[in-house]
């Protein structure tokens, strides 16, 4: 029989599909076993309206064939089968897809639905064939036709003999050449593989013969292969069941064999939409941080099926930056795929899918933080980072969705607290939502800030993280209540005896502290009395947006570009260290200076802050003792 050629418009049309369309060559096996599914959808859809068809599920099945030898994979199907007017339109026009019009015909019943649209994805094979073979008996005929292609040049149909309604495909898989290795595919545990990984829920039996090892009867200890045929596939995905027939096992298993994490997930949730966008969803939220969570090398996402088929192992549109840690899936019937169904346009569908999804995480974690408490505190522990990372980029975008997840520990029973549970305990006078940064709760606890606040009865939140200061910043207010840092110039207190005495005395010791500002030579913006300090001698506070922490965490970046906050000393004039620096600034302005600089260098060391000249700091103490 004479070679026809494509009546796609050219050679070129195969060769882009062939080497452009699909990034990865396993994916042929998908293509091939969605096509064989949707060869038996076909009849199931006639069933439904020929009483003469009996659609029996058992019946029907896609088996796979390897020849290594021979080097071919063969793929079988019960399905419809094609006529030699369906092989020669169909497989001979490129892009014309026979599903897609069967489907605008008929339309889907019983959560069937059928997958192929395009009419591509049949040449995938070529990626890895230099020759198909295609043989195919249709429903209601007793002749068969073989379809046979080497690939761009064109194909031959002719007369062919098969028992069976159905179609047969016969790849020749590509000899290995330097840059690929094609063997690979006629090895049946890799094909197995490529099954489970793609086309698990395909809805019947993918068969294939496996050879196994197990031991001989007759023989202790001595094993004989033996090949047994295996189904490959689950068929009934989890999150088409019924919510109340699984149990958290079978959850955890899921979880498990699809390997979203070696640990144990805290939390999940099962969603089954059917509204503006139907689609069904299991999310995981993990026990610990993957040991790459906050390296660049992390890739969010959650996996994305249509029909049950794999079309993306990480769609990252399903997750918002701040829920990247959540693992699962969804599947869904009415997304808008691209021609190779390995990417997805962004449609209209996939952002309602996303909204959702974002949502139901939020209702998760709120639900996990109000009645699994422990649970959630574990959790927080490994991702609360990337809750304030959210709240604090995009310029606060977030804040609404986040801040009621974030909980920091409190000064009260140094217990981890909500900021809505902080606040519905307030004092009514207090006026403010205090807080202390430090590198560790022991550290702030030791601050000589945090006196005057406790004393008051009024309670503070330690934050530890570099990135908590900065999310507070972004917050600003939370339930009208603002946010205030205890190492902060104004503390928000009404004013009182001390406070009048403070003033007083400040302005009694002015010349002391402006001598006292000339000596640290701009190292502080002002020297004053202290309305805070109790039991200690002297700290320090800043003014304006850029806390003392705050310019620590920047001071360790690169190219921080010296970036300083505003700090004041405060000196503590109820302590006997202000008599003795009172006395020396009436009696010896060297000895005074020497007093200065140690109480400045004091303050550094309580902040955490490094000493520029430690020697001078050592000469000094030296000085004093002598």
């Amino acid at each position: 029989m004479a070679k026809k050629q494509f009546k796609a418009e050219s050679k070129r049309l195969l060769e882009m599909m062939i080497n452009s369309i699909y990034t990865q060559k396993e994916i042929f096996l998908r293509e091939l076993l969605s096509n064989a599914s949707d060869a038996i959808d076909k009849i199931y859809y006639k069933a439904l309206t020929d009483d003469t068809l009996v659609f029996n599920k058992e019946d029907y099945f896609i088996k796979i064939a390897v020849d290594a030898n021979a080097r071919t994979i063969t793929i079988t199907d019960t399905g419809i089968g094609m006529t030699k007017e369906e092989l020669d339109n169909n497989l001979g026009v490129i892009a014309k897809s026979g599903s897609l019009a069967f489907k605008k015909e008929n339309e889907a019943q019983d959560g069937h639905n059928i997958i192929g649209q395009f009419g591509v994805g049949f040449y995938s094979a070529f990626m890895v064939a230099d020759k198909l073979v295609v043989t195919s008996r249709a429903l209601g005929s007793e002749e068969a036709y073989r379809w046979i292609s080497a690939g761009a040049d064109g194909y031959t149909i002719e007369s062919a003999e098969k028992d069976t309604v159905g179609t047969e495909i016969v790849m020749h898989i590509k000899e290995n050449s330097e840059e690929e290795q094609y063997d690979e595919y006629l090895e049946p545990y890799r094909l197995k593989a490529i099954v489970k990984k793609y086309s698990d829920f395909i809805r019947y039996p993918i068969k294939m013969d496996m050879t196994t090892q197990k031991p001989k009867a007759d023989a202790e200890g001595e094993f004989e292969e033996v090949t047994e045929e295996q189904v490959l596939n689950s068929m009934v995905p989890i999150w088409r069941r019924n919510k109340s027939e699984l149990t958290d096992e079978d959850y955890n298993q899921f979880y498990m064999d699809k390997r979203y994490g070696f640990d144990k997930p805290l939390k999940h949730v099962h969603i089954s939409a059917d509204g503006a966008v139907v689609y069904n969803a299991i999310l995981f939220v993990p026990e610990s941080a993957p040991y790459d969570y906050y390296t660049k090398e992390f890739e969010k996402g959650l996996e994305l099926y249509s029909n049950g088929v794999l079309i993306m192992e990480k769609c990252g549109d399903l997750l918002p930056d701040y829920f990247s840690f959540v693992k699962g899936m969804v599947d869904s019937e009415d997304l808008s795929l691209n021609i190779s169904r390995e990417l997805l346009q962004h449609d209209r569908q996939l952002k309602l899918i996303a909204k959702n999804i974002k949502n139901k995480i939020k209702s998760m974690l709120q639900s996990m933080l109000k009645d699994e408490r422990e649970s959630y505190e574990k959790f927080f522990e490994a991702f609360g980072r990337q809750l304030k990372f959210g709240v604090y980029n995009d310029y606060g975008m977030n804040k609404g969705d986040l801040q009621d997840l974030l909980i920091f520990t409190s000064s009260k029973d140094k217990k981890q607290v909500s900021l809505a549970e902080y606040v519905e305990r307030m004092p009514e006078e207090q006026k403010y939502i205090y807080y202390a940064t430090g590198e560790s709760v022991a550290r702030i606890e030791k601050s000589p800030q945090l006196e005057v606040v406790l004393d008051k009865g009024y309670e503070v939140l330690y934050l530890t993280d570099d990135i908590d200061e900065f999310a507070i910043k972004i917050i600003a207010n939370y339930k009208e209540k603002e946010f205030r840092n205890v190492a902060s110039g104004d503390l928000g207190f009404e004013a009182n005896e001390n406070d009048d005495q403070s003033e007083a005395e400040n302005e009694e010791a002015k010349e002391l502290f402006e001598r006292m500002s000339s000596l640290l030579d701009g190292k502080v913006k002002a020297v004053k009395a202290s309305k805070r300090l109790k039991s200690h001698p002297v700290c320090l506070s800043s003014e304006g947006e850029l806390s003392i922490e705050m310019e620590k965490i920047l001071q360790a970046m690169p190219d921080a570009g010296g970036v300083k906050a505003d700090k004041v000393l405060e000196i503590n004039i109820n302590h006997d260290v202000y008599s003795a620096l009172k006395n020396a600034f009436e009696q010896d302005q060297e000895k005074f200076g020497l007093y200065t600089q140690l109480l400045y260098s004091q303050a550094l060391l309580i902040e955490g802050l490094s000493i520029d000249d430690p020697v001078e700091l050592s000469n000094n103490i030296c000085k004093v003792m002598v």
